[in-house]
């Protein structure tokens, strides 16, 4: 039978490499200035996907919404095992927050066709509001299953689920199409394979292979450029390496819902915070030394 998985992915900034250029004057967060990282948790919902690939057949489409530069995420997701890969790009999308990301992403999946999942990370380390997933569940019309710690079994049209709830879990059972959010815990990603490697790391997307041409041929007419554009992009799709590439006109998005206009919520500033320590006290492993430590921390409100 077989699963069409749809698997959202995200190229990150690296948070653990904050400065104090972040953030841009209007609020938004200045993604030039930090290394950009393939979203932790996207990784263990492409690893979830290919194994239901694995075990019950089908096919894993990745899509991404971003710069050009978040085509790196869609290669490295390529080598892994997806099927496919998908880039929406569009500048009248800079700024999205969560509810314009969502519609979005939403709009793309329902363009690229069928599917029976909907995978996503919990929620991306630039942000942490874990809100994407559900609104793109919401806006899809499909039934969620968030938190999920564990790989899923599938019998036809039927999923079951395992959810973590922080103390402890649920099985949920469900009809397809679904959505589902990943945690970090649910598995082990897997590296890029060498041989995926060799191939994908030539795969490109359309406006990438325009910018490559513009600089191999710095003196051409545009007519020139755009023929020699055309030519390596049929190269490439005859070759199963070129990325699919969509705008916001070519999924039908609504221009309310997308990019700062289409955005209710603002960044008001980021903060790093470093954590220190002044000195330390040596308890010995002994029942009265440590009872008389807790005591200290019940009297200083440090417990209790």
């Amino acid at each position: 039978m077989g699963y069409r998985c749809v698997v959202l992915i995200k190229q990150v900034p690296d948070t653990k490499k904050v400065t104090g250029k972040t953030m841009n004057d209007d609020g938004t967060v200045n993604r030039a200035a930090l290394p950009a990282i393939f979203n932790p948790e996207d990784l263990n919902a492409l690893e979830l996907a290919l194994r239901v690939r694995a075990q019950y057949g089908g096919t894993v489409t990745v899509i991404t919404m971003g710069p050009p530069g978040a085509c790196e995420a869609l290669r490295d997701a390529l080598c892994r095992g997806a099927d496919r890969a998908i880039l929406v790009t569009d500048r009248r999308g800079a700024g999205s927050d969560t509810l314009a990301t969502s519609h979005i992403l939403s709009c793309a999946v329902k363009h690229q066709g069928q599917y029976d999942l909907v995978v996503c990370g919990r929620q991306a380390i630039d942000g942490d509001t874990a809100q994407v997933g559900p609104q793109c569940a919401e806006k899809l019309g499909i039934p969620q299953v968030t938190y999920v710690e564990a790989d899923v079994q599938l019998n036809n049209r039927t999923i079951r689920a395992r959810r973590n709830l922080g103390n402890g879990w649920e099985l949920l059972e469900g009809p397809l199409p679904v959505l589902l959010t990943v945690t970090g815990e649910a598995n082990t990603p897997r590296p890029q394979a060498a041989r995926r490697t060799m191939k994908y790391k030539r795969a490109r997307s359309p406006i990438e292979i325009e910018r490559e041409v513009a600089e191999a041929m710095p003196d051409a007419s545009d007519e020139d450029k755009l023929k020699a554009a055309v030519k390596r992009c049929d190269e490439l799709k005859a070759a199963g390496l070129l990325i699919d590439q969509f705008n916001l006109d070519d999924i039908g998005a609504d221009f309310d819902w997308v990019g700062l206009r289409g955005s209710p919520t603002w960044v008001n500033r980021v903060q790093t915070i470093v954590l220190t320590g002044s000195g330390y006290k040596k308890v010995e492993s002994t029942e009265a030394a440590i009872t008389a430590m807790v005591h200290e921390l019940i009297e200083d409100h440090t417990i209790g």
